[in-house]
């Protein structure tokens, strides 16, 4: 077993305390420069961000689909004109429909001003072809289809420059615009408005939390102001991104839910630490230092645990990922730099002030009967975590095995996931852009961009395609349009794979397979939206395992230099793990099956997007690791301190546990509000995240934690004599500890120890 150990010497410390407090009228100036550049910095951020980011970029679908939009623009169209001859200013009741000479004159006006605009290519028309794909099966609506060209933002300027111009009216029809570019357009318009209406809810809910958390008004708006400094920067950091590499507008709602919630998180363990040193009778500097010495070095290695976790999705190729990377790693040390550069400037600066304007005394003299020297609510509280972690550790095998068998039992919808890809129908059913494409689906017998395309590269002759035509057609179920050759290059050409179902079901993902199978006499490349998806599937299970490496062998890492113990590392990630299965198993049961769907607002569509599991893994695991870690410290504080492991869990819990609540209630408050929007992806992150917060606190931290090392003992601590050697050099300690039970701090929760002997 490893020995109780003396603290460690706290020069280091004392020197990062000097350095931080030495000028903090400064420090404090020069944040507010640092935030004032920022905001011009970060302004506009989302106009320059994208709204997709699903498809791997090195995959061949990528690839042809990069080549048709090159030499067939015509062969994957992202704009539809929905043209309706039912409604427009001059049908009547006998309106012959879209094959009305005036109609269909109207109809070949727009498809040529289309065909004119710049940035548009490919354009074609239901009265230009005669497709019966592009004409709606009861004759009252068709299609003009066309390929707006350039990357997205290119593609979102040119919409928005031409969409005016075809939207509405025009004489006996009206059109309406659908398709993927105007779905993008759409849900980057819907996130920036569902992200400011979140933000104006959670900032004041939150506000009212933290006072009732700290009683104190000053020191509820701390955290809040560590929070702003982390959004403000982190938008500043994803504006420079956008200058060198694609950024998904969904990363901005994880910069508001996480520089709101983390930086709360760290603002109260620090501000309730040093308010704890205040009452100890230190002086505000000194508090500060040992708040740094403790809290500080607990925050640090949160921070470190979280950003490693969100990072492990740099190992994906798509930049949908790979964007939440960039802004959960920048929003997470920049919450941390705050709540430990310019927090504890402030601190020193308010001293004991950090307690002023307790709002909490209005309502406690109210109270009929409340006798001085009584305890009150508070104390009750205290004792109530006292008594409930007690109950854990007495039948703590009991609860051991029931809180796990629970916890996979939420998990087992899970089994039945279903991944698909993003459309439409992830916006809201009144969305313009969503009619169209539901129209599409409901009336029409095909949809342009739907099926499968060949891409043929380096073809000989019409007999080579001939023959590879015929090859395709012997699939089964299938029909092939082409070859279309092109004029300008000579060797290119391609197919057109239609089949029967949903573009990206079970059937068209096996067509994918049976494509690529079939023997070609020349390159082919196949691509269309079930093998984007097939390729983004081949790309994560790629890398799924090494970013599973990295964020396992990390967390056991950074866990074992905190406590120095072998075993304590392998029950953070276990339980970290499973307190995500409640999280996996509602996502696939709400939204993959649509239950709650008109409680939620939401449209399902059966299946679930092939990377949301892997973002809601890295943020849920890195959070859970955040109360991990503020827990264990604590619990390794008390244990360092008296050599009692029982007593050291108890009283880590009784320390900690209501913090823990209200820091994830906090937190899960800023994700509902993230979850309220209309998008069905962020729905589903903010409130898939905010149920894994909450299990993670109240069920795995407050029942599961306690049982499970009531069960370990001593053992908990043990490391083997070279491991131990190697903590003892450079493993990373709270520096300081209590040197017994500590004070009450006013206003705070008391602590059982806390309570005068004649009030237990």
């Amino acid at each position: 077993m490893s020995e109780v150990k003396k603290p460690p010497s706290s020069g280091e410390s004392g020197r990062w305390t000097r350095i931080v407090t030495a000028r903090p009228r400064l420090s404090l100036l020069l944040a507010l420069v640092v935030t004032a550049l920022a905001v011009l910095a970060g302004g506009g951020v989302a106009d320059r961000m994208g709204s997709g980011g699903w498809e791997d970029p090195d995959a061949r679908s990528t690839y042809a689909s990069k080549v048709l939009e090159r030499e067939f623009p015509g062969s994957q169209p992202n704009l539809l004109l929905l043209v309706d001859a039912g409604s427009g200013a001059g049908a009547g009741s006998g309106s012959a429909g879209v094959d009305d000479p005036a109609v269909a004159a109207e109809a070949e006006r727009l498809t040529a001003q289309l065909a004119s605009e710049q940035g548009v290519a490919g354009v074609g028309s239901y009265w230009r072809t005669h497709l019966p794909a592009l004409r709606s099966e009861d004759g009252r609506q068709a299609l003009i289809a066309a390929r707006v060209l350039g990357d997205e933002k290119t593609r979102a300027a040119v919409l928005e420059r031409i969409a005016p111009r075809y939207r509405g009216e025009h004489g006996p029809v009206r059109v309406s615009l659908g398709g993927p570019v105007a779905v993008q357009r759409e849900v980057t318009t819907t996130i920036q408005e569902d992200l400011l209406r979140a933000e104006v809810i959670a900032l004041p809910v939150t506000l009212v939390l933290l006072i009732i958390v700290f009683g104190s008004a000053v020191a509820a708006l701390l955290p809040l102001g560590v929070g702003i400094v982390a959004i403000l920067g982190t938008n500043a950091v994803l504006r420079g991104l956008t200058e060198f590499t694609d950024v998904s507008v969904f990363a901005q709602n994880l910069t508001t839910a996480l520089g709101l919630g983390l930086a709360i998180d760290y603002a109260l363990f620090i501000v309730r630490r040093f308010r704890e040193e205040l009452a100890a009778g230190r002086d505000p500097v000194a508090a500060v230092g040992a708040t740094l010495r403790t809290a500080g070095r607990t925050v640090l290695f949160s921070a470190l645990t979280v950003a490693v976790s969100l990072s492990a999705m740099l190992f994906f190729p798509m930049y949908f990922l790979r964007s939440f990377a960039y802004a959960g790693v920048a929003v997470v040390l920049l919450a941390a730099a705050a709540a430990l550069i310019l927090l504890p400037a402030a601190l020193v600066l308010l001293g004991e002030r950090v307690n002023s304007l307790d709002l909490r005394r209005l309502w406690r003299r109210g109270r009929a009967g409340a006798a001085a020297g009584a305890p009150g609510a508070d104390a009750e509280a205290g004792r109530g975590w006292a008594r409930a972690t007690a109950l854990v550790m007495r039948r703590a095998p009991v609860f051991a095995i029931a809180t796990t068998a629970g916890l996979l039992l939420l998990g087992l919808p899970f089994l039945g996931v279903k991944f698909g890809t993003v459309d439409d129908r992830q916006l809201p059913k009144t969305a313009s852009s969503h009619l169209v494409q539901q129209q599409i689906r409901d009336g029409f017998p095909g949809s342009p961009g739907a099926g499968l395309t060949v891409l043929a590269e380096g073809a000989a002759g019409p007999a080579d395609l001939a023959a590879y035509r015929d090859r395709l057609a012997a699939l089964p179920g299938v029909r092939v349009d082409g070859p279309v050759s092109s004029e300008a290059r000579p060797g290119y050409a391609y197919f057109s794979v239609v089949t029967e179902g949903e573009a990206v079901g079970r059937q068209a993902q096996d067509l994918v397979g049976e494509v690529r199978g079939v023997d070609a006499p020349f390159d082919a490349s196949v691509t269309g939206q079930a093998a984007v998806l097939v390729d983004a599937q081949k790309a994560i299970a790629e890398k799924l395992p090494a970013a599973l490496a990295l964020v396992v062998l990390a967390t056991l890492l950074l866990v074992f230099l905190l406590t120095g113990s072998v075993l304590i590392p392998v029950q953070a990630v276990l339980l970290n793990a499973l307190s995500l299965t409640a999280m996996f198993g509602a996502v696939v049961w709400v939204f993959q099956e649509g239950n709650l769907s008109g409680l939620l607002s939401f449209t399902s569509t059966g299946d679930i997007e092939t990377t949301l599991p892997v973002l809601m893994f890295c943020i849920a695991f890195g959070l859970s690791m955040d109360y991990g870690v503020f827990l264990i410290s604590r619990i390794k504080e008390e244990y360092e301190r008296t050599g009692d492991h029982e007593g050291a869990v108890r009283t880590g819990l009784v320390r900690t546990g209501g913090l823990i609540t209200a820091a994830a209630v906090i937190l899960a408050v800023v994700m509902v509000a993230i979850g309220s929007s209309r998008v069905t992806n962020t729905k589903m992150l903010g409130l898939g995240i905010a149920l894994a917060v909450l299990m993670d606190a109240l069920v795995v931290r407050s029942l599961l934690v306690p049982a499970v090392m009531k069960l370990t003992g001593k053992a908990t601590w043990w490391a083997p004599g070279p491991l131990r050697r190697l903590h003892e050099r450079f493993g990373l300690s709270e520096g300081e500890s209590a040197p017994g039970p500590l004070p009450q701090v006013p206003g705070e929760t008391p602590e059982p120890d806390r309570i005068p002997a004649g009030s237990r």
